[in-house]
């Protein structure tokens, strides 16, 4: 039973860092579950209650942070109160259309393309030109990238504590399944 929720474990993990970057699945979601199934088996019995503990409520952190901080560099780079409102709608309208902001936005492929869009559309309907309105909306781009990244770091971090104790070991648990 260790090495089948050490196998789903990793797989969970490595889609919760793919999920960091791609429109689905969600990253830290993902990257927790794995952790969480690890810390059940023999392998990983140093993750205590306290780390799954840690490990839920920064996940659950950054969650909000996904979708606070490209507001909030909206309005570092100079957005008006419609261009931050625009970024979180533009945002949470992603949750519903991913496909269509996957087409809109190639060059992104992340719901952020309807927060970037959100932006700067807010800043238009705010009367901005179109060389502030660009800003603003560069500004939503920032704020993904900064949350791409802290997502990224979590999800490596996670899957760090649960190869680790893997990786000392030798990798024993290969010779169990043979």
């Amino acid at each position: 039973m260790d090495i089948f929720l050490i196998i789903l474990s990793v797989l969970l993990l490595v889609a919760g860092i793919a999920g960091s970057v791609l429109p689905f699945p969600p990253g830290p979601p993902f990257s927790f579950l794995g952790f969480w199934l690890a810390s059940f088996t023999a392998y990983c019995s140093d993750i205590s209650t306290t780390h799954i503990v840690t490990a839920l409520a920064a996940m659950v952190f950054i969650e909000i942070l996904d979708y606070t901080i490209p507001a909030w560099a909206t309005k570092k780079f100079g957005g008006s109160k419609k261009g931050v409102w625009g970024s979180i709608i533009g945002m949470i309208a992603g949750i519903f259309f991913t496909p269509i902001g996957m087409i809109m936005g190639m060059f992104m492929g992340r719901n952020y393309t309807k927060g970037i869009i959100g932006a700067f559309i807010g800043e238009k309907l705010d009367g901005k030109e179109l060389a502030p309105a660009l800003k603003s909306a560069f500004g939503s781009f920032v704020g993904f990238v900064c949350s791409t990244a802290i997502k990224l770091i979590y999800g490596i971090a996670t899957l760090w504590l649960v190869l680790k104790p893997i990786v000392s070991e030798g990798f024993d648990f290969v010779k169990n399944i043979f």
